[in-house]
């Protein structure tokens, strides 16, 4: 039976600044009380010191864009250390800020939270410099390397050490710490034999869009292509072995899009873009389903059914807003992206241009490691 009740208590709904509200937005992150969001499709990111308590509120900062109205690929001009071209993973310990500038091939690091618009990064991951961004440095067709990127798309530390989905090369580059200079190299690659290789082979991720490491240490993979998310006990097995788990799908040759039924079901995926560790469970994105599943405990066997369903009536539906024309509070429209912290759960609700702010009815907590 789905008590949705005793998983949240209060939504809040909200749509960024009322002069400049989201528009689908992938990326968001609590921390310390700041909400920070990737306004992916007007390629930039908001910075809120204080998470907002009305639908419209005005961020404090906006990165990527020079003024907080500007919305061109990489601020209408050339790639530079202050612009964005469709940003997508955040991560912040409230200290440091790591994006995830997918389109220019890169991940930025800013080495204290930015104070005002359009600061400019200190660090670039995967270029040599802030004015290049061919995928792989040298352009479509080219090897990766220890030092490429291709489409990164989620990012992940846990204080210390910094790990990459680096989508578009079907892999997870990891770094022993957060760079402080350019173009450093990764120290161990997740899902490939090495660093210049980029084969499918589905006993790994096919398309690595989000990687989550929790507080105990377990790994968490979302693999967006394959409708799975793989799942390790223990992240540091991971560069030798493969997944513990498969959640939503029964074995590693399994692909299916609700494994070819045709409407979902508690153990099934569509599209799943991110995954977020909470107390002894998880909450996984279904993006397809326009629902995320909660997972009570981690699943430790293959195909594992979801305890309750968040953004659907039950676990058969899969409707866009539910069933609604117009979204409601309850209602979700490709929930990409889920942060967690101090009770509450942010979600960036792509499709509705909005972000869903939970409070949590399971007690307060951090997730995500955060």
């Amino acid at each position: 039976m789905l008590i949705t009740e005793q998983l949240i208590k209060a939504t809040h709904i909200f749509k960024g600044g009322e002069d400049y509200p989201l528009l689908a937005p992938r990326g968001v992150f609590l921390v310390n009380g700041l909400l920070m969001v990737a306004d992916t499709g007007q390629n930039r990111v908001f910075i809120w010191r204080a998470i907002p308590k009305t639908e419209f509120q005005i961020p404090d900062v906006v990165l990527g864009q020079m003024h907080k109205e500007g919305t061109g690929r990489n601020a209408s001009g050339q790639v530079s250390a202050h612009s964005l071209m469709y940003p997508s993973g955040l991560w912040s310990d409230g200290k440091r800020l790591v994006v995830a500038d997918a389109w220019n091939h890169r991940v930025l690091v800013w080495n204290s939270i930015p104070e005002k618009d359009g600061q400019p990064a200190d660090v670039v991951i995967g270029q040599a410099d802030f004015s290049s961004n061919e995928p792989n440095r040298t352009g479509v067709g080219a090897m990766p390397s220890a030092q490429s990127l291709y489409w990164p798309y989620g990012v992940f530390s846990d204080g210390k050490r910094l790990w990459i989905a680096d989508t578009g090369n079907r892999r997870v580059l990891f770094y022993e710490g957060i760079p402080d200079k350019n173009g450093a190299k990764a120290d161990g690659v997740i899902g490939k034999p090495g660093f210049d290789s980029r084969d499918y082979d589905h006993l790994d991720a096919i398309w690595p869009y989000s990687v989550k490491i929790s507080p105990q240490g377990q790994l968490a993979i979302t693999d967006t292509q394959y409708y799975r998310v793989l799942l390790w006990d223990n992240w540091i097995k991971a560069f030798s072995e493969k997944a513990d788990t498969i959640i939503g799908q029964a074995s590693f040759e399994d692909n299916g899009q609700n494994q070819f039924g045709w409407f979902p079901k508690a153990n099934t995926l569509n599209w799943c873009y991110d995954t977020c560790f909470y107390k002894k469970g998880m909450y996984v994105a279904d993006t397809g389903n326009s629902r995320i599943l909660w997972f009570e405990n981690l699943p430790t066997h293959n195909n594992s059914e979801a305890n309750q369903v968040l953004g659907q009536d039950n676990f058969n539906r899969g409707i866009e807003n539910k069933n609604a024309i117009w979204s409601t509070p309850d209602s979700l429209y490709w929930p990409f992206h889920l942060s967690i912290a101090n009770g509450r759960m942010a979600v960036a609700d792509t499709g509705n241009h909005r972000i869903v702010i939970h409070k949590l009815g399971e007690g307060e907590g951090e997730g995500e490691g955060e």
